[in-house]
């Protein structure tokens, strides 16, 4: 028997995930570690916590287990961060995250100056705070006795690949988010480099998801005592190990993460994109197109929510306010870290409205999990305009668990959701990356059909989903009315 370990590289936490040969999920486990928010939109991580949870996390997956059978290795880890070394390879600054909006500046350079329309034409994108770029270009006006250092510019998981193989590479599913990367002919834009002279030479080799990086170090094979000294491959971002491991690889479905922030993941049967550039044009693990949005909070409104203003972890009680049928017009914006998708609107915020002194407990949290959805069906929206089908949509993430969440998503999208069997997200799609690579499946997609079973199928409730679209088309209009109020221009 061979085993194979997933490893999603999260914001808040790291998990890891040991699959056998024959798909049977072993064993999970996760820890968390912290986010350093030193000022106001402000979000980075000291990548040394990756490694150091990472390589406890595995001690945890691997007790009891037989170590001789542990063959092969990938990651899937959060897109977008800034991971800086010099000539050693050391790390010269705190990586600068997903959801860190401080390069507004840059942001509003390369989209006005530069043009939407030139970044597009090179990346297949425009340019968004959460993108790597922007952070970069920040780093050089910001920090130039940094920036004069740097010898290799890395995503988080090439980073963690990196420590445990003692190689540089990346991949397309994760490089796509780079904004210097173009995704129509799946190579470093050399165009976009030289606009701002980046070296090349600091971009790592590109290989496939599914392709062998290197082998773990001698040390942690040695430290675990890993016989075979297990390959590593080159990964994906999280959104799309997240889709692989939900089964989402084919035109017409649909994946939505219900994670941290909370992302509509739409593959494609040739290159898109949105004219808007409302959703991103990305690259999913096999190599095809894919369209993705999304929104920088999803159920991390709902822990804000209930943790952090309710002063309660009981989310069992306080979810059960989703499936009460009283109508309600409260609405919540749930832009608690600015927006993403399809608003590109770091100014944004999080916004209550319509409440009254009879305004219950449980409005309120009906209203942040409504607004959450809502958020989603924007992103929804984009593809439908631009004729792109959806036939099936399926749930993954941590706040996939909630049976009156799923509903409610079944509700507002109005289309039937499926939620699988297994919703560890990445972690699956990571371990099916490293188990096509060690010859157990002989495609991705036949690995998702043998993995991607479906736990529950819901179907829109057509009372509510009728209450729900009336709320959507007012939702809709809230940001409009308040956007010039967040960029203080009213």
């Amino acid at each position: 028997m061979k085993y194979y370990i997933g490893i999603d590289l999260g914001t808040s936490a790291v998990k890891l995930l040991l699959l056998s040969e024959t798909g049977t999920i072993r064993k999970a486990v996760s820890e968390s570690y912290p986010v350093s928010y030193p000022y106001t939109g402000w979000s980075e991580q000291d990548p040394e916590l990756w490694v150091i949870h990472t390589l406890r996390v595995m001690e945890r997956l691997l007790d009891g287990e037989d170590r001789s059978a542990i063959y092969g290795i990938s990651a899937a880890g959060q897109m977008h961060g800034l991971v800086l070394l010099d000539q050693m390879g050391t790390v010269l600054r705190p990586a600068i995250l997903w959801n860190d909006s401080r390069s507004v500046a840059e942001t509003d350079y390369l989209n006005t100056v530069i043009g939407k329309e030139t970044l597009s034409a090179h990346t297949g994108n425009i340019a968004f705070p959460g993108f790597t770029l922007p952070k970069l270009l920040w780093v050089k006006e910001n920090e130039p006795e940094i920036y004069a250092r740097v010898a290799t510019v890395l995503l988080p998981k090439d980073y963690l690949v990196y420590r445990l193989t003692g190689v540089l590479g990346s991949e397309p599913s994760d490089a796509c988010g780079t904004l210097y990367y173009d995704v129509k002919h799946q190579c470093w834009s050399k165009q976009i480099l030289e606009l701002f002279d980046i070296p090349m030479s600091w971009m790592p080799p590109l290989r496939k998801s599914d392709e062998i990086v290197g082998q773990l170090l001698d040390t942690y094979c040695l430290r675990f005592g890993l016989s075979n000294h297990p390959f590593v491959t080159a990964g994906a971002g999280d959104n799309a190990g997240a889709a692989l491991g939900s089964g989402v690889l084919e035109p017409g479905t649909c994946n939505i993460s219900l994670g941290t922030s909370g992302t509509v993941l739409i593959p494609c049967d040739s290159y898109k994109t949105d004219p808007q550039n409302a959703l991103h044009t990305f690259v999913h693990t096999d190599g095809a197109c894919m369209l993705l949005g999304c929104i920088l909070s999803a159920a991390s409104c709902g822990q804000w929510w209930i943790e952090d203003i309710l002063g309660t972890k009981d989310y069992v009680e306080e979810l059960a306010f989703l499936s009460d049928k009283e109508e309600s017009g409260v609405l919540f914006l749930p832009y608690l870290m600015g927006e993403r998708s399809p608003h590109n609107d770091p100014n944004a915020r999080g916004v209550f409205v319509g409440m009254s002194r009879n305004t219950s407990r449980g409005e309120l949290t009906r209203a942040v999990y409504e607004g959450v959805t809502f958020a989603l069906r924007d992103c929804i929206e984009v593809a439908r305009k631009m004729n792109i089908p959806l036939t099936r949509v399926r749930l993954c993430g941590g706040g996939a668990v909630s049976q009156v969440w799923q509903q409610m998503t079944a509700d507002i999208l109005g289309v039937t959701v499926e939620v699988p069997m297994e919703i560890q997200g990445p972690s699956l799609g990571a371990a099916l990356l490293a188990a096509k690579a060690g010859g157990v499946f002989p495609s991705l997609a036949l690995a998702t059909e043998k993995m991607a079973t479906t736990k529950a199928v819901l179907t829109p409730n057509q009372a509510m989903a009728s209450y729900y679209e009336e709320k959507y088309q007012r939702f809709q209009k809230l940001y409009q009315v308040l956007r010039l109020f967040f960029s203080n221009k009213s």
